[in-house]
């Protein structure tokens, strides 16, 4: 008879095999979450609050991801660039929800709010 953790034991095994698990997909998650962190700290956040864009204006390098929060916390956004060298639709907006934007082309983007056209960006992208 065996001990009931004894480490030939299927029982054993399983629940070794569990926790490692376990283990793994928190490592993984907390990883992530700050890899999240870091990606937004050293990029461009730009808030949607007061149907305006906090700041008004941005300078990047080429190839700069900017997250847009909506702040409000009960109106919808919509952000979108029309432009000959580039174009981005967010669709809706929701309370809360982040948009990315990437700028892959060099030079001035207003980035507006087709609910809210008083609502402008202006990034300029070296």
């Amino acid at each position: 008879m065996r001990a009931p953790y004894d480490q030939h034991n299927s029982t054993y095994r399983k629940r070794r095999l569990a926790v490692a698990t376990c283990l793994s997909l928190v490592a993984g998650l907390l990883s992530g979450a700050l890899l999240v962190t870091r990606l937004e700290a050293s990029g461009h956040l730009v808030s949607q609050k007061g149907r305006a864009f906090q700041p008004a204006s941005l300078a990047i390098t080429r190839g700069d991801t900017i997250t847009i929060v909506n702040d409000d916390s009960d109106l919808l956004h919509h952000v979108y660039i029309e432009s000959d060298a580039f174009n981005f639709d967010s669709g809706d907006q929701e309370p809360g929800s982040r948009t990315l934007v990437t700028f892959t082309k060099s030079g001035v983007f207003q980035v507006l709010c087709g609910i809210h056209p008083k609502m402008r960006l202006t990034v300029r992208v070296n």
